[in-house]
């Protein structure tokens, strides 16, 4: 059942380059108990350092956000996280031998292969859900996100760049899981070419190419294969910020307008979201004609290959 727990069925592994360290990480993603979230283990570390993804470990979010504790840090979560969001997976060990999840190609979609490939092992316990009760809004300058009542989770993304390409493009999406996958997961993160040098010299993007970024120039796009969606760069920031929401632990049913936010006002909106507590009401479904009776439709997360819980 969609309102039911879910871990991955088996072990699985990969490894990549950092974005912005630069360094070969490896990745491994292990089953975890009904309750425990996605949980962050520095293996290269001696001692067990681990850091559940939570807002309140969110340590800091210049180009990617990073969890942390205890001086401790694992950077570039939100790719990882928005594809086990995606894929329905609620409990989850991932360990890492550095400092920041690899970017693969830019885009949560080696995740889902990952994870589609572990499979998924239904858990003994149901998912936790925040129902949007009343209306909310965070604004700084042209940024602001909405938050609306609704039946279902729903976003609404709008971008306003400086550049032919990403002049206001936006996006809306009923979140399922096949709509996940086919529209969202595959678009990848961008940056401009003449932002390289100061990206470099601030010590960010050194793992940085045309193998897992569209590079953007004055005139166009400098990837030999192009675009994947001529609206690419819309998709990956709604890409970023499912991946942010995912960070809450629970799935928020309401509709989200979005105007030209980023990971830092991503977090901005949990933290405000989650100290209104009479915008909203935490639910669990014991099964899934209970959520039929308050007429609220939970995200369609499908299933994966089945294994033994």
């Amino acid at each position: 059942m969609d309102s039911q727990q879910r871990t991955v069925g088996h072990e699985i592994s990969c490894t990549g380059i950092g974005l912005h360290s630069g360094k070969t990480v490896s990745l491994t993603i292990k089953p975890a108990p009904v309750d425990s979230g996605i949980v962050f283990e520095r293996i290269d570390i001696p001692g067990a350092y681990k850091v559940k993804a939570s807002f309140e470990n969110v340590i800091q979010t210049n180009m990617a956000t990073t969890i942390g504790m205890n001086g401790y840090r694992i950077g570039t979560v939100e790719h990882l996280m928005a594809a086990l969001f995606g894929m329905g997976i609620d409990n989850a060990l991932v360990q890492v031998d550095g400092e920041e999840v690899p970017i693969m190609d830019g885009s949560s979609a080696p995740f889902v292969d990952l994870l589609d490939r572990a499979g998924v092992a239904m858990q003994d316990s149901y998912k936790r859900f925040f129902l949007v009760k009343k209306p909310m809004k965070v604004t700084d300058g042209n940024r602001s996100i909405q938050l609306h009542p609704s039946d279902e989770l729903k976003i609404s993304y709008r971008i306003d760049f400086d550049h032919p390409l990403m002049k206001d493009q936006s996006y809306e999406m009923a979140f399922s899981k096949n709509n996940f996958i086919r529209e969202i997961s595959k678009a990848r993160t961008f940056g401009f070419l003449r932002d390289v040098q100061t990206l470099w010299d601030n010590g960010l993007a050194k793992g940085g190419s045309l193998e897992n970024a569209i590079v953007v120039d004055e005139s166009g796009v400098l990837n030999n294969d192009g675009l994947r969606y001529k609206n690419e760069f819309v998709r990956h920031k709604l890409l970023d910020f499912i991946g942010d929401l995912a960070i809450l632990g629970a799935t928020i049913i309401g509709h989200f307008v979005v105007e030209r936010s980023g990971h830092s006002f991503n977090q901005e909106l949990l933290k405000a979201f989650m100290a209104q507590e009479n915008c909203w009401e935490e639910l669990q479904f014991n099964n899934n004609q209970e959520y039929g009776k308050r007429n609220v439709r939970i995200p369609s997360f499908g299933l994966l290959g089945f294994a033994p819980a």
